[in-house]
C-alpha cells in the first residue's frame, strides 16, 4: 500500500472514482460515478468539501502538519483533551457545510480507523500480524486521504435465526475459501451509505455473533477497495432529479447513495484482514478498540449542525409570516432550541470531560456521547413533525423556479409573498422545509435518523447494560435502612 502526500483535493478525489467500480442503479450499469445524473452532483459535492481542506482560513481547523505533510484532523490520534476538542472542531466544522445533510462525510469512517489503528493491541488476540495489518492500513488512508464506506449488517433471510445471533448461509457475507494470497468471500451486506462515492469498503463484524462454530465462516474484519472485482453495489434510485438548486436545495447538492453490497468470490488479501475465525472478538471490537466512543464524537457534532439549522428554518418560517410573535408558535420552535442545546451539552459534556484511554491516548467521556445517540434518534422525527406543522399547507404552495419567470410571473409575485417577504424569498425558503419535511430526500433523512446506530430498542438495551446504576441503587438503599 503505497504512501501519499496527505489531504487531497477535489479533483484528486473525483479522479480517483473514475475506475473499474460495479455500480448499478435502476437496472443500468453506471460507466462513471462523477458524470451519472444521480449520482455526479453527490460527488461533486464532496469535491467541494474536499477542496476546503486547503482553505488557508480553515487549514489548522481541518488538519494537522506531521513530518512536512498535513493529515485531516479526524485521523489525529489525541494525546490530550485538547486533542479531543480540536477533533470536535473540525468534525462540526465539516458538518456545516450541509448542516448535517451529508451525514457520512469522510471524517466519520476515519475516526473509526483511527480508533482501531490506536487500539491495534486488542487485535493481537487474533493475530499479531491482523494488529500490524491495522496499523498500516491506517497509514495509508491517512496518508492518501481515502474517503471510506463501511457494512456491517447481513441480509435477514430468516427473522428468527438472525435473533438468535445466527447468519443464513444463502444470503449473508461468508468466508467460502482460504489460499496463500488471503480469504474468499461470498454474500451480501447492507448498507452502504457513500458507497459508490467512496474509495474503500471497511468490512467489519457485526456485534450480535454467537460464539459458535456455525458462526466462524461470518467473523471477519477487512478492509479492500470498491473497485475490487466481484464486489458490486447495488443502488436505491436517486433523490436527486436533476432539479436546479432552487427547486430542490438539498436533494440536488446532498444525495449520498446508499447501496447494498454483493460480493461474488471476492478475494480478500492477508494484508488487508483485522480479524478472522473469532466470534467473540468481533463483538468486542467496536467497544474495546474504543471505535465506537470516536465515531460518537463525529456523529454529536454533525447532529448538533443538524439540530440548529432545523431551528433556523423554523425561525425564518416564523418571521417571514409574522407568526413569531404567537406566544404558540414560539412554543413550538422552543421545543427545537432544547433539542439544539441539549445536544450542544452533551458535546461540551464528552469533550470537556475527556480522559486516558487504555492504550495511552485520550477519548471523550462516553455517557454524553451515548446518551446523545440514544436520543437524537426520538428527537429528529419530532424537528420534522416542527416544520411540517408550523409549514402547514405553505409547504405545498410551492411553485417552481420556471414559474417566476414564466408567462403567469406576475401572479406568482403578486400571491406568494407575505408580510416579510418577496414571492421568491418566500418560494425558496418553503421549498427547502419541503425537501426537510415532505420530500423523498427529507423522509431518508428521518427514516436514516432512526437507525443510524440500530434498533432503538437494541441500543436502549446496551445503555441500560453500561449505565452505572449502583451508586444511584445505594442511595435509595441507605433511604430505606
Amino acid at each position: 500500500m503505497a504512501s501519499g502526500d496527505g489531504i487531497r483535493n477535489g479533483e484528486q478525489y473525483l479522479q480517483g472514482l473514475r475506475d473499474d467500480r460495479d455500480v448499478w442503479m435502476e437496472g443500468e450499469k453506471v460507466t462513471d460515478v462523477t458524470a451519472h445524473p444521480g449520482l455526479c452532483r453527490g460527488a461533486q459535492t464532496l469535491a467541494s468539501f474536499m477542496d476546503k481542506q486547503f482553505d488557508p482560513g480553515l487549514q489548522d481547523v481541518l488538519s494537522y502538519a506531521e513530518n512536512g505533510k498535513r493529515y485531516a484532523m479526524s485521523f489525529l490520534k489525541p494525546e490530550s483533551k485538547e486533542d479531543i476538542v480540536r477533533r470536535g472542531a473540525a468534525f462540526y466544522e465539516w458538518a456545516t457545510w450541509s448542516n448535517g445533510m451529508f451525514g457520512r462525510t469522510p471524517d466519520y469512517k476515519n475516526a473509526s480507523v483511527m480508533a482501531f489503528a490506536n487500539g491495534a493491541k486488542f487485535l493481537e488476540e487474533g493475530k499479531p500480524e491482523y494488529a500490524e495489518n491495522m496499523r498500516n492500513y491506517y497509514e495509508y488512508v491517512r496518508s492518501n486521504d481515502k474517503v471510506l464506506t463501511h457494512t456491517l449488517v447481513n441480509p435477514t433471510y430468516n427473522f428468527s435465526q438472525a435473533k438468535e445471533g445466527k447468519y443464513s448461509g444463502k444470503v449473508a457475507l461468508q468466508v467460502v475459501k482460504e489460499t496463500d494470497a488471503g480469504i474468499v468471500v461470498d454474500g451480501a451486506r447492507l448498507l452502504a451509505t457513500l458507497g459508490p462515492h467512496a474509495d474503500e469498503i471497511e468490512v467489519f463484524p457485526s456485534t450480535l455473533l454467537r460464539a459458535a462454530e456455525e458462526n466462524i465462516p461470518f467473523a471477519f474484519a477487512f478492509a479492500i477497495p470498491v473497485s475490487t472485482p466481484g464486489l458490486r453495489l447495488i443502488c436505491r434510485d436517486t433523490y436527486d432529479h436533476g432539479k436546479s438548486t432552487f427547486d430542490a436545495p438539498l436533494s440536488s447538492r446532498f444525495e449520498e447513495m446508499d447501496a447494498v453490497v454483493t460480493f461474488n468470490n471476492v478475494l480478500v488479501p492477508w494484508e488487508r484482514v483485522f480479524m478472522y475465525r473469532d466470534p467473540l472478538l468481533c463483538n468486542r471490537a467496536f467497544a474495546e478498540t474504543n471505535a465506537v466512543i470516536h465515531m460518537m464524537h463525529q456523529v454529536v457534532c454533525g447532529k448538533l449542525a443538524k439540530a440548529e439549522f432545523i431551528v433556523g428554518l423554523l425561525c425564518a418560517i416564523a418571521r417571514a409570516s409574522g407568526k413569531d410573535k404567537d406566544m404558540a408558535v414560539k412554543g413550538q420552535i422552543a421545543e427545537a432550541m432544547w433539542v439544539a442545546e441539549s445536544i450542544r451539552a452533551f458535546r461540551f459534556s464528552a469533550e470537556q470531560q475527556a480522559h486516558k484511554d487504555q492504550y495511552g491516548h485520550y477519548m471523550p467521556l462516553r455517557r454524553p456521547l451515548d446518551t446523545s445517540r440514544n436520543l437524537f434518534p426520538k428527537m429528529y422525527p419530532r424537528l420534522i413533525e416542527l416544520v411540517q406543522l408550523l409549514g402547514s399547507s405553505s409547504l405545498m404552495a410551492t411553485p417552481s423556479e420556471a414559474d417566476l419567470t414564466g408567462q403567469i410571473s406576475d401572479d406568482v409575485e403578486r400571491y406568494f409573498q407575505t408580510v416579510n417577504l418577496n414571492s421568491k424569498d418566500r418560494i425558496a425558503l418553503f421549498r427547502l422545509a419541503h425537501d426537510v419535511a415532505v420530500s423523498g430526500f427529507g423522509n431518508r433523512q428521518v427514516l436514516y435518523e432512526r437507525f443510524f446506530f440500530g434498533p432503538q430498542n437494541v441500543m436502549a438495551s446496551i445503555y441500560f447494560d453500561l449505565y452505572d446504576k449502583d451508586e444511584m441503587i445505594a442511595r435509595v438503599d441507605e433511604l430505606l435502612t
